[in-house]
């Protein structure tokens, strides 16, 4: 019998009236319909609820209210979650294509039991939803926990993850809680598919440098506490010495 996974969709909005359609208009368009729909809103004071409630989705829950940050608010959706795996899709990203989700899980036709995580590529677009291009780290064809020394080879958008299987985002990272919430997830698995496909248009959101700055060096803390130190440090001057070859 093909397995036919539900997929539990969360959606995390604070004031995102202006980028939240597409992310909605592309779960409404897909033609694999075993989902529910799950949305945190940070108590938005926009009309990013209104939004959400006049798009034609039967959401399994909508909550608004103040929460602790975005991972905090990921949190949340986990408590809510019932389907087979989670799907992140953050305001003003969409799923690839209306057949996104029935390809992922045409990926898995001939497996006996559902894999713990399923992974794809990302495409990067601009606030026109104009295709900008592929997301610069490839998804590697075997994905394992120590695969991410080399960074975050697979978009946090494009990792389903069993239910079953996921631990809670640490708060403790404000900025990068999601690399080390793949890391912890990817040692709890026993097999990881590639579902070669793009399954995700990520917007290009802009951030500031000093913004960007502090992200890598929560980062670098994580890979450092999963890889080793010394490792991690290593690694890094590598990542230096290659950039200054390419050029």
């Amino acid at each position: 019998m093909a397995l036919k996974p539900k997929f539990s969709i969360i959606t995390i909005t604070y004031n995102a009236a202006s980028v939240l359609k597409p992310t909605l208009e592309s779960a409404v368009a897909q033609t694999y319909t075993n989902y529910e729909y799950i949305l945190v809103d940070g108590g938005s004071k926009d009309d990013t609820v209104a939004i959400a409630k006049a798009s034609g989705i039967d959401f399994a829950h909508i909550i608004s209210e103040r929460d602790k940050g975005i991972y905090d608010a990921m949190n949340k959706g986990i408590a809510l979650a019932t389907g087979d795996y989670l799907c992140f899709l953050n305001a003003g990203d969409a799923f690839y294509s209306p057949d996104t989700l029935q390809r992922i899980v045409d990926a898995i036709a001939d497996e006996r039991e559902l894999p713990d995580v399923l992974y794809g590529e990302t495409a990067e677009v601009d606030e026109n939803r104009n295709f900008v291009r592929m997301r610069r780290l490839q998804a590697p064809k075997n994905l394992h926990w120590r695969s991410f020394k080399d960074g975050m080879l697979v978009c946090h958008q494009a990792f389903y993850a069993r239910r079953e299987i996921v631990p809670l985002y640490n708060l403790e990272y404000r900025l990068s809680s999601d690399v080390d919430w793949c890391i912890r997830v990817m040692k709890r698995a026993n097999k990881m598919i590639n579902v070669n496909a793009t399954v995700v248009n990520y917007l290009q959101n802009g951030l500031s440098l000093q913004y960007h700055r502090k992200s890598l060096i929560e980062r670098f803390k994580i890979m450092s506490k999963h890889y080793g130190f010394v490792p991690t440090v290593a690694r890094h001057i590598w990542f230096v010495v290659r950039a200054l070859i390419k050029r």
